[in-house]
């Protein structure tokens, strides 16, 4: 770094003539130990109305360390928001005047229902678009958004090292990347010459997940993912806001840093434009990026299916959507059209929605149409993105995403914060920029296929009004098992009925526990092919399946088979497998002796007795039990 007194003399400026900082006497005596760009930084930080990060500033001399480490952090938020700190805070004096005043986001904007593709699942469309979409995968590219900690779920880990299901317990993040790897691999079986295309994959972590997400890849020798075809991208925090006026907050445990919050998912456009992977990726030939969340089990069945529709429609921006009921804590696609004649497809969050459909000619505002749901159909904040006009768009944005404040006012004079606010922004706000003649559409599934998120904590789950989604460890890895159940039965199984039960606090269908790796049954027409004659699966059964070419030929399982296979074993599953199997213990979330990841979801298996076997060299079997 340059020396301080050096860099403030070039710069016209001593510790006596700093005109510019006489207004604030403790900054202006320390001058001299700045460098040039800390200078500069300073000089933006008063013309921004900052002089009270420094008013507590001591006599050069005392902790002159702390005063260059807080322009490290200076430098650090400059860098990392679009435009830097001069934009972050002029963008927080309007959005903090606006939510002062009550305005609304959506005035002069009338809500329709967009176009898109409502598809069911085994029908011969879905089968042909996950065709469709298994042939466009080796020209995508990954996104994973993966920035938060399990706190809110009752876990201290990252939420993707959380099993997804515990009969086998593999891992959110281990599903993930074996599901992009078979995709990989059926996507290249369809040419020709057969290829060697690898996808890539990114992670977007932050600063409390990046080192935890490192370590889980390297401990497990990046489930068998090529290193080189992971990309970590850490997204800053930024700065917290104290008032109305925007002045940044700093932190209440040193005086000379600045607090900092998450800034929200939507940063990862701009670190994907920073990064320079897009223009790579492009380079490369490849047409789509697909972006996902962290902890929903179920996003991989829907993945081929929507790719196919963003193929064949030509959509820029395809947003995976469930049906939603009317008043759904879950936003809604809508189509805005604004009185200036602009129009946009974007998520409008559900508490948003009823009013301004209430406000434009809708009486009864988000209500339910003939289907039983509302003609809004629920965002699950999966997206895929036409790669060309992606780049297009962020050549003019750099990343910049439309953002929100959301300060928690001490009364209703909304002058006091009870706390200090950020901006946020989220990922599935990118289309709010685009220009009319952008194609952008949705998809829509079932929601028994696509969307199981693990969100919520036993006790705020358990609070969930009945016949409203828990988005739980319980749910989530119970809607693992209803859809694989559902998938063998429209496969011609026969499997039994669900139990209800109850789980910590939480009402859900228990069916028997079925899950297999995405190398067997990664789209429908796979599974179709694997499941043959009249099998049939009792409701206290568990059946894992971890092999490529494992078929079912009139298995009747009353118990717990797990079958693992390598790739070169073709295994044939016949007769009736019986025994004692898993029972399922009740665990309360409170019981400390048991672990975190099992106390969240209430119950774990009892291994009573399984028929387990493997297959480790090539050749054909049969097992008729």
């Amino acid at each position: 770094m340059a020396s301080g007194a050096s860099g403030v003399a070039a710069l016209g400026i001593s510790g006596a003539d700093g005109e510019w900082a006489a207004a604030c006497p403790p900054l202006r005596r320390n001058l001299h130990l700045l460098a040039p760009d800390e200078v500069e930084l300073a000089k933006m930080l008063l013309n921004e109305g900052q002089m009270h990060l420094f008013e507590h500033w001591p006599e050069p001399g005392v902790d002159n360390d702390k005063k260059k480490s807080f322009f490290d952090q200076v430098r650090r938020l400059n860098s990392s928001y679009p435009g830097g700190l001069v934009s972050y805070i002029q963008n927080a004096k309007k959005l903090l005047a606006d939510s002062k005043a009550g305005k609304n986001p959506y005035d002069g904007f009338t809500p329709s229902v967009p176009s898109g593709e409502v598809l069911t699942f085994g029908y011969d469309n879905f089968v042909s678009l996950e065709a469709a979409g298994v042939k466009e995968a080796r020209s995508a590219a990954f996104v994973l958004v993966a920035g938060g900690l399990g706190e809110r779920l009752g876990y201290k880990g990252i939420k993707v090292a959380l099993p997804r299901e515990t009969i086998t317990g593999k891992c959110f993040l281990q599903h993930y990347i074996e599901s992009i790897l078979s995709l990989q691999e059926a996507s290249c079986k369809m040419v020709d010459d057969g290829c060697h295309t690898q996808i890539p994959f990114v992670i977007m972590t932050s600063d409390d997940t990046n080192a935890l997400t490192i370590q889980l890849l390297e401990s497990n020798s990046y489930f068998g993912m090529e290193p080189s075809q992971v990309k970590i991208l850490k997204q800053e925090k930024v700065a917290c806001l104290t008032d109305n006026d925007a002045r940044l907050a700093l932190d209440p445990n040193d005086k000379y840093k600045i607090q900092t919050k998450p800034h929200g998912h939507g940063d990862v456009h701009s670190l994907l434009y920073s990064s320079g992977l897009l223009e790579q990726w492009k380079s490369e030939g490849r047409k789509w990026v697909l972006f996902f969340q962290d902890t929903n089990g179920l996003l991989f069945n829907a993945i081929p299916s929507a790719l196919g529709v963003s193929a064949t429609k030509g959509y820029n921006v395809n947003s995976l959507a469930v049906p939603r009921k009317a008043k759904e804590a879950i936003g809604g696609i809508t189509k805005l059209t604004h009185v200036d004649g602009r129009t946009m497809v974007i998520n409008v969050e559900y508490n948003q929605l009823d009013p301004l459909l209430r406000a434009t000619g809708y009486p009864d505002g988000d209500a339910n149409c003939e289907t039983g749901y509302s003609p809004y159909p629920g965002n699950i904040n999966q997206l895929i993105l036409e790669l060309g006009p992606y780049i297009e768009e962020l050549k003019k944005t750099h990343g910049a995403i439309s953002e929100f404040v959301n300060p928690k006012y001490t009364d209703s004079t909304k002058t006091a914060f009870k706390s200090s606010t950020r901006l946020e922004c989220m990922m599935q706000d990118y289309p709010k920029t685009l220009p009319p003649s952008a194609k952008v559409g949705f998809t829509v599934m079932d929601t028994w296929l696509a969307y199981a998120p693990v969100k919520n904590n036993p006790e705020d789950a358990a609070k969930v009004p009945k016949g409203n989604p828990y988005h739980s460890a319980t749910s989530g890895e119970m809607a693992i098992y209803r859809a694989n159940s559902l998938i063998l039965k429209k496969a011609g199984a026969q499997i039994a009925d669900p139990v209800v039960d109850t789980f910590n606090g939480q009402e859900v269908e228990v069916w028997p526990r079925i899950t297999w790796s995405p190398r067997w049954g990664l789209t429908f027409k796979n599974v179709k092919e694997k499941v043959r004659g009249d099998s049939s699966i009792s409701q206290r059964s568990a059946l894992a399946i971890n092999g490529r070419n494992i078929f079912l030929e009139g298995l009747s399982l009353d118990g717990t088979l797990i079958i693992n296979a390598v790739d070169e074993a073709e295994v044939k599953i016949t007769g009736h497998v019986q025994n004692k199997g898993w029972a399922i213990q009740h665990v309360d979330y409170k019981d400390i002796s048991e672990k975190e990841k099992i106390r969240i979801r209430g119950f774990k298996f009892e291994k009573v007795e399984q028929l387990e076997v493997n297959y480790t060299e090539p050749g054909k079997y049969s097992l008729s039990a």
